[in-house]
């Protein structure tokens, strides 16, 4: 092997690892610093209440990760999270807004519970569990299907049909339930005969109480082979392509409307999934309004996430810290003050990200120019060619 080529090698490798350190730098930065914006506007707030904000934030650190229980609970929470964040971030990466996960996790949840209830008591446990997950992104991708083949058909923008399709879902199961399927006094269905998750505490005594279930095992699954589908898949190159730039992708050969419908629709199917977590793994039956907002938490842990399927668990474990944690300082501070620190977070990312793009490419450039070594003169190394006259 020649010097020339040895030297293209170690250039082409030291090209690859700057581009992959511009992008860690890029997806890592603006979240870190959106989270520290909300910790100052966290202690501002904690002072206002006449608290100290290190005895706050300690408290709170003890109620989640200082404990079984409340450790269990954060994982509870950040399982569902993880589905409605990856649903979103799915849209996002095809440059669509998909807000209707809220009422896809609610689908799901039914489909899970009905399909549970009408299975009988002898059903085999992973078949039942098989079924129930199925029905459940079966719910949730029907539900993200209306949207994306109005897109499709008639250019509906997504928001507008996703935010009313929430509407028409809840509404709808809660007709159902009042009417047809709910235990007398309650809004929620009888439990279910087969397809039940056992619960972390069942394996780990430790945990005994919280709600925590083997539906986390599911989210990351359905993380890894979302992460798959989209940086290891012909389908999930045209997808990033087409959010890029759809007009170029159109011109590449990718059917543009074709993408927009399958990503709306396995987004659903994925916060479908979700709804197993509450059905399956937790009560063991369908409650009406199960989801809390859950759905449109999902927006905030795709943005915190940077839309990464492995950024999404992370987020969605920062945000169930937050929730779990503004139930264990509610003594010292109301419990809303979570809810000013998720929008916070909100604000900062999305005021943050091109900010933060802006300092790291002039920093770049700084760089590059103190480190490139100056290039001299023709005239100071010309060299005088033999027999010529000087």
């Amino acid at each position: 092997m020649t010097s020339s080529t040895v030297g293209g090698i170690t250039a082409s490798n030291t090209r690859s690892k700057s581009a992959m350190r511009e992008k860690l730098e890029e997806a890592l930065f603006p979240p870190l610093v959106a989270i520290l914006v909300a910790f100052v506007c966290g202690d501002i707030l904690i002072l206002s209440f006449g608290q100290s904000p290190l005895t706050v934030w300690r408290l709170m650190l003890e109620g989640t990760w200082g404990n079984a229980y409340g450790f269990g609970q954060v994982l509870y929470k950040a399982t569902t999270l993880s589905f409605t964040g990856l649903a979103v971030a799915l849209g996002y990466r095809a440059g669509l807004f998909n807000i209707g996960a809220e009422g896809q996790l609610a689908a799901g949840g039914f489909l899970a519970a009905v399909v549970g209830l009408a299975l009988p008591v002898s059903t085999p446990a992973i078949l039942a569990i098989l079924l129930c997950c199925a029905a459940a992104a079966a719910g949730g991708g029907v539900v993200g299907a209306v949207p994306g083949w109005l897109r499709t058909r008639f250019g509906a923008h997504e928001v507008i049909t996703t935010i009313m399709l929430n509407f028409i879902v809840l509404a709808f199961l809660n007709w159902i339930i009042a009417t047809h399927l709910r235990v007398p006094e309650t809004l929620h269905t009888p439990e279910i005969h087969a397809g039940a998750l056992p619960r972390i505490d069942a394996f780990i005594g430790a945990f005994h109480g919280s709600a925590a279930n083997l539906t986390i095992l599911v989210a990351l699954a359905v993380a890894a082979a979302t992460w798959w589908y989209l940086f290891r898949t012909r389908a999930g190159y045209d997808l990033r392509a087409v959010g890029l730039q759809p007009d170029a992708a159109e011109y590449g050969g990718v059917n543009v409307g074709r993408v927009f419908f399958s990503a709306l629709t396995w987004g659903g199917a994925i916060a479908g999934i979700g709804g197993v977590n509450f059905v399956l793994g937790y009560k063991h039956y369908y409650e009406d309004g199960f989801a809390g907002g859950t759905g449109f938490l999902g927006i905030a842990v795709a943005l915190v996430g940077r839309n990464n399927p492995f950024g999404v668990v992370l987020a969605a474990l920062f945000f169930a810290t937050l929730s779990q944690g503004g139930l264990a300082v509610n003594a010292f501070v109301p419990k809303q003050i979570v809810d000013v620190l998720q929008g916070v977070v909100i604000i900062a990312i999305a005021s943050s990200v091109p900010e933060v793009r802006r300092i790291l490419l002039g920093a770049r450039r700084r760089f590059t120019t103190s480190t490139t070594p100056d290039v001299p003169t023709t005239s100071e190394h010309a060299v005088t060619p033999p027999g010529a006259v000087v």
